[in-house]
């Protein structure tokens, strides 16, 4: 497997639709960096967030979620209490080729701040938007920034196209839009 150039990032979102809205090159002027690097896409989070709560007492369970666990925000700052966690989405909706595996990694200035982002790996032909978890590690709030940088996806290629990529065997996040709770 082999990392990715930002030449052939650039080239698949121009020419696939790989990456919506693309931004070419890093953008790093009184934000936190997002766009284009030399192997990755720093991928901004979304104003929309689903923030942990447990007003309700509700049991977190992933066969049986309980949209209760969550108050809606949609905010230019998101956040987040102590010990606690955030769900977000990408404003990139992300088309992964059949013979490409993605790989996400938090960017250094949140985890600095003790905050996580989480995400798996975007398999061969998946697409949508990624639902990001935000994990605050530390026992005071903590803010999250909307339309700045996140995260930054790795893309590997392959060494041929697997026999059944995501899109094949219709996985059950494909296509999602906006903030995604867990399904069954």
């Amino acid at each position: 497997m082999a990392i990715l150039s930002d030449k052939w990032i650039r080239d698949k979102a121009l020419s696939e639709g790989m990456i919506e809205p693309f931004v070419e090159a890093q953008r790093r002027e009184g934000c936190i960096s997002y766009g284009l690097s030399s192997f990755g896409y720093d991928a901004r989070v979304a104003d929309e967030f689903k923030i942990f709560t447990n007003v309700d007492s509700a049991v977190v369970d992933p066969k049986d979620f309980a949209a209760n666990s969550f108050v809606d925000r949609k905010t230019d700052v998101c956040v987040i209490p102590p010990n606690s966690f955030a769900l977000a989405r990408t404003v990139e909706y992300f088309r992964v080729p059949e013979d490409v595996l993605v790989i996400c990694l938090g960017k250094s200035t949140y985890a600095r701040c003790g905050i996580i982002v989480n995400v798996t790996p975007l398999e061969p032909g998946w697409e949508g938007h990624v639902t990001l978890e935000f994990s605050n590690t530390t026992p005071l709030p903590a803010r999250i920034y909307a339309n700045e940088g996140a995260c930054q996806f790795l893309f590997l290629a392959g060494n041929e196209r697997p026999e059944v990529t995501y899109a094949d065997r219709a996985g059950k996040y494909m296509g999602q839009r906006g903030v995604t709770l867990p399904r069954l």
